[in-house]
């Protein structure tokens, strides 16, 4: 006579309902309060827990290191745009050739998709001088088409100043290094001079005051009215140093680049003139390379991560199957196949997993939480370019670490479960 398996049947209103048996062995194994209390269970709360550190110290590093390139890159881009279009004889000195302020391919630039924001620019050297101080800067003028958002965010002082077409404002926004150097708060009036022939002053008012702890930066830049740099080039009010242009996502910037450089054309002007298109990573490749460098960092500890919890988890299934020989050993003598068997302690451990997965995003979240409200930790600003260390949440990345961290802890696991086959229900039970 034929033996066959038996089954698990589940009565309800005299209907007969089959269960998922190796799931309904696993629930059992999982809320069995003697195998809470033994050492195996123990072990499995390690490996849990690995997994939980784990995602955790990953979430932790994906928005810390994905925090400080957007926000160096947004300082960055406060004082030099996405992409600038300039005259090509123009060197790296703040001395620029000027280009005309009416060009065909502006109306092209602004309705393109991505584009956010063209604006003009010019930018001239000078010496801010006190009574008891001297500081060398860089006035960079803006025009009425200047986008304070980027900046709005460094200001700590005061406030913007806004430049129209008809009258030259004498209105500045300085940093706060400066104001420090030169002891100048909102409100003072200072005088900066232009060293050229003739040599020329011009008196300013402090708007506002600014901070974005990019010490090369803030110790420089001094936001005026261009209408002031047109006027000491002797430029008309057609011509300014370059274009600004602003686009929607970063990410996107060598193509942005790319589609700029198209409208703008590779010709000469009508004056015999070129212009040069540069976006923001070849102007200031010191910055951007550093931070590409992070984003090796986040590999690494992402590999270490999965690796510490893929092993862990490998150890503590391995030795719930040694723990669970007996048991094994029963169900193979009842006609249970190998992979019966390998899903109950699969499942088993997805569970330890999906525990280990929910902890470790509760512990990354509220430490990315408390870090991003709070500024617990600090940096120094000369050496990071920033005061705190900079958060940046992303529900993507956080699902991805999620579905990456648990589908490779799980497939790893399928190795120590074969195991199973080689457990012989003779030579253990034998000595039971």
């Amino acid at each position: 006579m034929r033996h066959e398996a038996p089954k698990l049947l589940f009565l309800q209103t005299n209907t007969e309902i089959r269960l998922n048996t190796e799931l309904f062995i696993a629930r059992r194994i999982i809320g069995d309060r003697e195998t809470r209390k033994n050492i195996s269970r123990s072990i499995l709360g390690i490996a849990m827990f690995s997994i939980a550190l784990g995602l955790a110290v990953m979430i932790i590093a994906m928005a810390v290191v994905t925090g400080f390139k957007n926000e160096i890159s947004s300082k960055v881009v406060g004082f030099g745009a996405h992409i600038q279009i300039v005259n090509f004889d123009s060197n790296i000195s703040y001395e620029t050739q000027p280009v005309k302020k009416t060009q065909k391919f502006l109306p092209v630039l602004k309705n393109e998709p991505g584009i956010a924001n063209v604006q003009v620019f010019g930018t001239k050297a000078g010496i801010i001088k006190t009574k008891t101080d001297i500081q060398g800067v860089v006035l960079k003028g803006i025009g009425s088409d200047y986008d304070w958002g980027p900046f709005k965010n460094y200001i700590i002082e005061g406030e913007t100043f806004a430049v129209n077409d008809s009258a030259v404002s004498n209105k500045v926004l300085i940093s706060k290094a400066i104001a420090s150097l030169l002891k100048l708060r909102v409100g003072d009036e200072f005088l900066m001079f232009f060293i050229q022939d003739p040599p020329r002053v011009r008196r300013f008012t402090v708007s506002g005051i600014y901070e974005t702890s990019l010490v090369e930066f803030d110790r420089i830049y001094v936001f005026g009215d261009i209408g002031h740099i047109q006027r000491l080039n002797n430029w008309s009010t057609d011509q300014v140093s370059g274009f600004e242009v602003m686009t929607d996502d970063i990410s996107q910037l060598e193509e942005m680049t790319l589609k700029v450089s198209d409208a703008v054309g590779y010709g000469f002007e009508e004056d015999g003139s070129k212009l040069r298109v540069i976006n923001i990573f070849q102007k200031f490749p010191q910055i951007f390379d550093w931070l590409k460098l992070q984003d090796m960092n986040v590999i690494i500890i992402l590999l270490l991560m999965l690796v510490v919890a893929g092993f862990n988890m490998i150890s503590g299934l391995l030795i719930l199957i040694l723990d669970r020989m007996n048991m094994i050993a029963v169900l193979k003598a009842l006609g249970a196949t190998n992979r019966s068997i390998r899903l109950i302690f699969m499942y088993q451990s997805a569970y330890l997993i999906l525990k280990g997965l929910f902890w470790g995003n509760i512990i990354g979240l509220v430490i990315c939480l408390l870090q991003q409200y709070l500024g617990i930790l600090k940096l120094d600003p000369s050496s990071y370019y920033l005061t705190t260390v900079p958060i940046n949440l992303n529900i993507w990345h956080i699902l991805t670490l999620n579905a990456g961290t648990g589908i490779l802890v799980f497939l790893i696991l399928v190795i120590p479960s074969a195991l199973i086959s080689r457990i012989t229900p003779v030579k253990v039970l034998r000595f039971n």
